[in-house]
């Protein structure tokens, strides 16, 4: 049930980082729209960082479980499968408290923006605690994310999605 619960959070913040990606889309398309038409939106260029920032740290829990990100497999493909297991326990060890440290930070981020009334330095002068919030919910996805992996590690669950045929590996 829990697992469900979590890869239903993965999916929802994936659906929010495909949100963000659009939004940068939009924004970008009104960019260049206003300098043809020398209209002046302020904060267009902050508002497409946001939305590409968003997209980004929105989408970790779910690259992680679908197994996506970049591994350095050289060492790991030259070792014994003992040698492997524990070098991706340790793997996962670290990953889990570098991500729990990360979302801890961008939570207080977010705090400290709030409580400060921190705002962008653009024209628009939007509260830095509202595009902060995305980052703040990435990392605490990817955190849950990491933590979920090495309990399945412990537990032999399934996490990690299966590669597919069609993903090919460099040697």
């Amino acid at each position: 049930m829990l697992n469900r619960l979590a890869f239903g959070f993965y999916k929802v913040l994936l659906v929010l980082a495909g949100v963000a990606m659009i939004a940068a889309f939009v924004s970008i398309m009104l960019n260049i729209m206003a300098r043809i038409f020398l209209w002046n939106i302020p904060g267009l260029d902050g508002y497409a960082g946001y939305a590409i920032a968003a997209a980004l740290f929105l989408a970790l829990p779910s690259t992680l479980q679908s197994n996506e990100h970049i591994r350095a497999t050289l060492l790991l493909d030259h070792v014994s499968p003992g040698a492997k297991g524990v070098m991706e326990t340790v793997a996962l060890l670290l990953g889990t408290g570098i991500s729990i440290f990360l979302a801890w930070f961008s939570i207080r981020l977010v705090w400290v923006s709030y409580t400060l009334h921190d705002v962008a330095f653009t024209g628009d002068a939007t509260p830095m605690w509202i595009p902060q919030l995305s980052m703040a919910l990435g990392c605490v996805g990817f955190a849950m994310a990491f933590a979920q992996a090495l309990w399945s590690r412990f537990t032999g669950v399934p996490f990690f999605a299966e590669a597919s045929d069609e993903v090919t590996h460099a040697d």
